[in-house]
C-alpha cells in the first residue's frame, strides 16, 4: 500500500518533491501548491453540499482539462443559485427576467453566499484538516477562504503560500460534467499517494466566453493589469484545444452567457456608457485593449513568467495579442 504523501514528515517532502521537480522541470513551490489545491477542491467536493458545487475558471482549465500549461493557483467555485435562494429562484431558469429582479436576488445572495460560506464551507475544511491530519490555517473573509500552509520552498513572491478558495452563486455553473483532478508531482512519484477529486467542472467552452467577455470589459475600461494577463495566455490556449471554436458555434450558449452577464456583471466603459454583451457575442467582441492597458498587462504577464508560473507554456506577449486579434476577428465575423 502506498504511503500518504501527507503523513511524511518536512524533510521527507521536501525530499519527495525534490525529486519530482528534477523529473518534471516544475519548480517545488509550485508542485506543493498543486497538491494543496487539490487537498482543497477535495474538501469541497467530498462534503455533504458538493454536489450542488461547480469547479471553473483557469484552475479548472489546468487540472481538469489539462488545456493550459501555466499553473493556476485560485479556486473559483459556484454555489448553484437554486439552492442557496431557492425562495427567489424557482423552476429551471436561473437568470432574472428584469434588472429589478437581478438587483433583488443580489441583495440575498450578499447576505447568505458569506454565511454559507462561514457556516458550511469553513466547517467542511476544518473537518477535511482534520480528518487528513495537516497542519493549515484555514479563515474566511466574506465569500473568500484562504487555506495558509508552511511552505517547504519559496519562488520570487508572485505566488504566496495561500490557497484562495473564490465563492459566486449567481448561476447554477452549467453546462458542467464530472472530472478527475490529481496532484502535478504524483506522476513522478507512483510509491506515493496524493490528494485526489472528482468534481463537477464546467465546460471549457463556457469558460471562454466568460472570460471572453471579462476580457471584452477590460478592453472597454483600460484597468490596470495586475494578475490579468493570464486571462489572454487562456484563451489562446483554449483556441489551441479546439475549445474556442466549440464556443464560437454554440450561438445559444454565447447568449446565456451575455444575457447572465448583463443582468449580474452591469459595467460600465470608461466613458460612462454600459458595457453591452448581447453585442459582445454577436459581432462586437473585444480582446486587444488599447496600447496603455497593453503595458501593464505585458507587465504582470513577464511577473508571471519569471517566477515560473507559466511553466512551458511561455511565448511572447505580443504572440498572444496577436492571437488574440485573430481570435477576435473569428468571433466577430458573420455567421
Amino acid at each position: 500500500m502506498a504511503e500518504s504523501y501527507l503523513s511524511l514528515s518536512r524533510e521527507d517532502r521536501l525530499e519527495a518533491l525534490g525529486v519530482a521537480a528534477t523529473a518534471s522541470g516544475r519548480p517545488i513551490h509550485l508542485l506543493e501548491k498543486d497538491i494543496w489545491v487539490v487537498w482543497a477542491i477535495d474538501a469541497l467536493f467530498s462534503a455533504d453540499f458538493g454536489k450542488h458545487l461547480v469547479f471553473k475558471g483557469g484552475t479548472s482549465l489546468s487540472k481538469a482539462y489539462n488545456v493550459i500549461g501555466r499553473f493556476s493557483e485560485d479556486i473559483d467555485v459556484t454555489y448553484d443559485v437554486r439552492e442557496l435562494i431557492p425562495e427567489l429562484v424557482g423552476g429551471d431558469a436561473p437568470v432574472p427576467k428584469s434588472n429589478a429582479q437581478a438587483d433583488k436576488w443580489r441583495a440575498a445572495i450578499d447576505v447568505k453566499l458569506p454565511a454559507w460560506v462561514k457556516d458550511k464551507a469553513l466547517t467542511a475544511i476544518n473537518k477535511h484538516s482534520a480528518a487528513t491530519g495537516v497542519d493549515v490555517k484555514v479563515s474566511v473573509e466574506g465569500t473568500n477562504t484562504y487555506i495558509d500552509y508552511d511552505p517547504l520552498a519559496k519562488g520570487k513572491g508572485y505566488v504566496a503560500p495561500r490557497v484562495k478558495l473564490e465563492f459566486g452563486a449567481r448561476s447554477t455553473g452549467e453546462p458542467c460534467e464530472q472530472r478527475e483532478i490529481t496532484c502535478d508531482a504524483s506522476r513522478h512519484l507512483p510509491d506515493l499517494e496524493f490528494p485526489t477529486a472528482r468534481p463537477k467542472v464546467m465546460l471549457p467552452k463556457r469558460t471562454f466566453w466568460e472570460k471572453a467577455t471579462a476580457v471584452h470589459v477590460y478592453c472597454a475600461q483600460g484597468e490596470e493589469g495586475d494578475r490579468y494577463s493570464r486571462h489572454w495566455h487562456d484563451l489562446v490556449r483554449l483556441d489551441d484545444a479546439g475549445y474556442a471554436q466549440e464556443a464560437l458555434d454554440d450561438r445559444a450558449l454565447a447568449q446565456a452567457v451575455a444575457e447572465f452577464k448583463g443582468k449580474f456583471f452591469r459595467e460600465k466603459d470608461k466613458n460612462g456608457a454600459r458595457v453591452d454583451y448581447a453585442a459582445a457575442v454577436s459581432g462586437g467582441l473585444k480582446l486587444v485593449p488599447n496600447a496603455e492597458a497593453l503595458k501593464s498587462l505585458e507587465a504582470d504577464y513577464e511577473k508571471m513568467a519569471d517566477d515560473g508560473i507559466l511553466l512551458d507554456d511561455a511565448e511572447l506577449f505580443s504572440t498572444l495579442i496577436e492571437r488574440c486579434a485573430d481570435l477576435e476577428r473569428r468571433a466577430n465575423a458573420p455567421k
